[in-house]
């Protein structure tokens, strides 16, 4: 497999295009569109798809990336918001990779909300340029509801991709590192310049690897981790045992299931692992 039987768009045909569709790319959607040829090669290159892969794209826009994707994988579904450009793509395919129009479903729907059963097909593979504006709560709401997924490559501003993969006492650690933990091994896997978008962000963008694993060992729900994550992350400046206050009741309770859970509750949020919430939700007040 391989990209050669593919004619890529160009800088100047992506404009083209767009001035067809009478498309202006929106903050609101997030659209950048990456125009380079050697981005979207990369991108193809790095996700390591096989031929048995069943690829979920989301927001592929003016179809760049997708045209990169599509011979590296059995089937590829393309979920996108925007009705003219989910209309558009299947012509753009059909127009510059015909032998593989066929692997191409596009669902229309915004990526946050959509359902397994609108897919027609079990991803197993992520690859994205994300929207910035929502990167995180797409990729933690497709890893919820797609247990199909095994991996993923996403591209996101890097200072999201940062916090996607920092470690525990990173000073970028957070909400969206713990939950993506609890789905994944999450590690930066390069960096992606400005001016391989259309049009040029104010900002860099970075690639994020994500390679799906067991939840950590645990009586409590995902749900019930969340919320000590949420609790313990509002403000983070506060220790543990005032951050769970609310979540437990009062200090004192929360105090009471730090120490059962063998967490110090003088320490902050960002100094613990996943498997550190995950205790602390199993002992949380009153839960049976």
């Amino acid at each position: 497999m391989g990209s050669s039987i593919v004619d890529l768009l160009g800088p100047a045909e992506i404009r083209h295009l767009a001035d067809k569709l009478d498309l202006r790319p929106t903050k609101r959607l997030g659209q950048n569109f990456v125009i380079d040829g050697g981005t979207v090669r990369r991108i193809a290159r790095v996700a390591g798809l096989t031929a048995d892969d069943v690829v979920i794209e989301v927001g592929p826009g003016l179809g760049s990336l997708t045209l990169a994707l599509l011979p590296e994988a059995s089937r590829l579904v393309a979920v996108e918001i925007d009705p003219v450009l989910a209309g558009q793509l299947p012509l753009t395919v059909a127009e510059r990779a015909p032998s593989l129009a066929g692997r191409l479903t596009v669902v229309q729907a915004d990526a946050m909300r959509v359902r397994p059963e609108q897919l027609g097909a079990e991803p197993t593979a992520l690859v994205a340029n994300l929207p910035y504006n929502v990167a995180v709560p797409v990729v933690l709401h497709l890893l919820e509801v797609l247990p199909s997924l095994r991996r993923g490559l996403v591209m996101v501003q890097s200072e999201v991709a940062d916090r996607m993969a920092a470690g525990p006492g990173s000073k970028v650690y957070g909400v969206p590192s713990v939950k993506a933990a609890w789905y994944a091994d999450v590690r930066r896997a390069g960096p992606v310049g400005r001016t391989v978008f259309w049009p040029v962000p104010n900002v860099d963008s970075g690639l994020v690897a994500l390679s799906r694993r067991e939840p950590p060992p645990t009586s409590a729900s995902r749900e019930e981790v969340f919320a000590v994550v949420d609790g313990a992350f509002a403000q983070r400046r506060k220790t543990l045992r005032a951050a769970l206050a609310s979540w437990a009741g009062t200090p004192a309770a929360a105090e009471i299931a730090l120490r059962a859970a063998g967490v110090d509750p003088s320490l902050r949020g960002e100094q613990l692992a996943v498997e550190d919430f995950a205790r602390i939700a199993e002992n949380r007040p009153g839960r049976p």
